[in-house]
């Protein structure tokens, strides 16, 4: 590859990742997870083959088919592939209350880390994938290096402490795993 300040320079600082496509095993058991647990809202279905999901009235933040996948099993260990989706919550209050469904659902964590810059919550939706839910802190307390970098690290984060952003958050139980026995992703 020609490595000239053409091949890296960035592109628009306003361009996103809209969405994500999902290939499940079950249509019906996914939408239970997204729009059941997580609360996601159907915005349209293609029969038993696909559905789109979304918060806050957009066309689609995920998609879900089995055109590829219908009763297949998750891609062994060890293989390529999407590592986690990532949904953006817009503060710890919604974060909290992201808990609050996982926990009343019974979904158990794989993680909950504290990064500096965001806090993250790391599970897997019923056909193996890897979800975080997370909420980024504001840019302004996002902490630097002495030579200008972002200096992100990965800390234990504490749920007891998330759950009480909310009011219902405080009458929950704590989450099946004890703090101590989640591990960082």
């Amino acid at each position: 590859m020609n490595q000239t300040n053409e091949v890296f320079r960035p592109i628009d600082p306003k361009v996103r990742i809209g969405h994500v496509h999902l290939k499940v095993a079950d249509i019906e058991r996914a939408l239970d997870f997204y729009c059941g647990v997580l609360g996601f809202e159907l915005t349209q279905r293609l029969g038993d083959s696909a559905a789109f999901i979304a918060a806050g009235g957009y066309h689609h933040h995920i998609a879900l088919n089995t055109w590829e996948s219908l009763g297949g099993e998750p891609p062994p260990f060890g293989t390529t592939g999407l590592y986690h989706l990532a949904i953006l919550y817009p503060n710890r209050a919604t974060l909290a209350d992201a808990l609050c469904r996982l926990i009343r659902a019974n979904i158990p964590l794989e993680g909950a880390s504290d990064h500096g810059v965001s806090e993250s919550l790391y599970l897997r939706d019923p056909d193996d994938n890897g979800v975080e839910l997370y909420c980024d802190r504001p840019q302004d307390e996002w902490t630097y290096t002495e030579d200008g970098k972002l200096a992100m690290y990965t800390r234990q984060l504490n749920l007891r402490n998330l759950l009480n952003e909310t009011a219902t958050g405080s009458q929950i139980e704590s989450p099946s795993q004890p703090e101590s026995e989640l591990r960082d992703p």
